[in-house]
């Protein structure tokens, strides 16, 4: 992708705010990870606006994603680009990481669905993400866009992501399952670390 004008950001403690404009999207993404489960959230795509909203509910996140995107299309650069954005935000409202649990794992069950989601704000973005749906699409949504999501977020976040759908039979229920356990992974690795006094989780002194 090649952005038209770099991205403009502010942060001020743990919240921070991206803007992000391409060819393909232009996309503001506002985040407070010290928040109360609020979500403001318009990305033309209903579904992902209903996962987002999940992550920010689940996550004690305040979040405001505003999107708009070539949905003529698809809505692949859309749902990409709202991953690679969140990412980039969630790793400016951190700052250096100081006082930082680091470290966070959730298991969310939905019916006949179970997934497990284990996050590590390391520095070193990567993504493993086992999920075998049971169809292609949720309603208008193709679900191969939620692996493009993950990434995006991986990526910018500069985390390791782990994601395994461990079992389910309906797709909608198999994805909510992955959002929610990233959601909880999340609020766990973000929380402050009160015996850490403020250091820096790392022997390497620096993430």
């Amino acid at each position: 992708m090649n952005d038209r004008k770099p991205a403009a950001s502010a942060s001020t403690g743990r919240r921070a705010r991206v803007e992000r404009a391409t060819k393909e999207t232009t996309i503001v993404v506002a985040v407070n990870l010290d928040g109360s489960g609020r979500a403001e959230v318009a990305t033309g795509v209903p579904f992902l606006d209903h996962m987002l909203d999940q992550v920010a509910r689940h996550g004690m996140l305040d979040l405001s994603v505003q999107a708009k995107g070539d949905l003529h299309i698809d809505a692949h650069h859309t749902v990409e680009d709202v991953g690679i954005t969140l990412g980039q935000a969630v790793k400016q409202a951190l700052g250096d990481k100081a006082g930082l649990t680091r470290y966070g794992h959730a298991y969310v069950p939905l019916d006949e669905a179970l997934s497990r989601v284990v996050i590590d704000f390391s520095g070193r973005p990567g993504l493993e993400y086992h999920v075998q749906f049971k169809r292609a699409l949720i309603g208008e949504f193709d679900v191969d866009l939620v692996h493009e999501f993950f990434q995006g977020f991986a990526n910018h976040a500069q985390v390791t992501l782990h994601i395994d759908n461990l079992r389910g039979e309906n797709a909608h229920h198999q994805c909510e399952t992955m959002f929610k356990a990233f959601a909880r992974a999340l609020r766990m690795a973000l929380e402050r670390d009160s015996r850490a006094h403020g250091a820096i989780p790392s022997t390497k002194g620096s993430l």
